[in-house]
């Protein structure tokens, strides 16, 4: 994988800062070999106290012809299957409680976002069943907009007021309805891998969610994806049944997680603004955010080779 990044700034700009997700090894993915290589003044390893993110900031001082960074690094990459989902009667680990709680961008505690997490969930009884449900809810009441930029900014009351959205929208309408019938969920941000033949993945970044049930774990869900396959393909709701079947407890290998959880990101270095989520490499031009879901002033392309 290589990250080719140049941040189209004025020569005169007095500071640029850049944040990046820095990919980590897990049970499910390795990172190797990972190099980067620019013109900057200084960087720093750090990690985001919200989330655990790991990532490189970089910053460039003073006037710049060019600013340029590239990162490079070898991933591989399985899928993530649950086979048996087994529920236990056994209490929140600590470390989990707060994936149940209301945040700025997960309203999970607003009356309209409560209620209608109570009608989806009627009848039900545990974790398996309130999160199956929601899910089926949000595959039934959502559809993908191809014409929102990026992965879309997460807004729930716009992605219920519209119907739609991309991965982020429906993703996060998913872990708020979830959070509001006490199912613990959060949000997981990465990056889809090149399927063979494949070289450019530039419009690869991707986000899902996950449920925590006791006795088993997290679970990952991807109602974003259903939806994705059903306007791509023109799918029937009788010939989307086994995409929505098999993304309730899984996800392909051709993606990467960069993050997990975290919303509304201060970093050590004090951006300025808060970050909405941390997925795309963040920058900011003399205190002044650049928009990672139009990068017009901020260029970008990331390459994928099979080995």
């Amino acid at each position: 994988m290589t990250f080719a990044i140049n941040i189209n700034s004025p020569q005169q700009v007095q500071d640029v800062k850049m944040w990046f997700p820095y990919p980590t090894s897990d049970l499910n993915q390795k990172i190797e070999n990972l190099h980067f290589d620019g013109n900057y003044s200084t960087f720093t390893l750090s990690r985001e106290p919200q989330s655990g993110a790991l990532y490189l900031f970089t910053e460039w001082r003073g006037p710049q012809k060019d600013r340029h960074l590239t990162v490079t690094f070898d991933a591989t990459a399985q899928e993530r299957k649950v086979t048996r989902l087994v529920e236990q009667t056994t209490p929140i680990p600590p470390e989990v409680a707060k994936y149940v709680k209301a945040e700025f961008w997960i309203p999970s505690n607003e009356k309209k976002v409560k209620a209608l997490a109570h009608r989806i969930t009627a009848g039900k009884k545990g974790i398996l069943k309130k999160s199956r449900a929601i899910y089926d809810w949000v595959v039934d009441n959502t559809k993908r907009d191809p014409k929102v930029p990026g992965c879309g900014v997460g807004n729930v009351q716009a992605t219920l007021a519209a119907r739609s959205g991309k991965c982020a929208d429906i993703s996060t309408l998913y872990v708020a309805l979830a959070r509001a019938a006490g199912v613990p969920a959060r949000e997981v941000f990465g990056l889809r891998l090149g399927r063979p033949g494949q070289t450019d993945i530039s419009n690869g970044h991707h986000c899902w969610a996950e449920f925590y049930l006791p006795g088993t774990g997290w679970v990952p869900v991807d109602p974003a994806d259903v939806t994705k396959a059903v306007l791509e393909k023109q799918l029937t709701p009788a010939a989307a049944k086994p995409y929505r079947e098999y993304y309730f407890g899984a996800v392909d290998e051709f993606r990467i997680v960069l993050q997990k959880g975290g919303r509304g990101i201060v970093f050590n270095e004090g951006n300025k603004e808060k970050v909405n989520y941390f997925m795309y490499p963040y920058a900011e031009v003399d205190g002044k955010s650049l928009d990672y879901c139009r990068p017009d002033s901020f260029a970008y392309t990331v390459s994928f080779r099979e080995r």
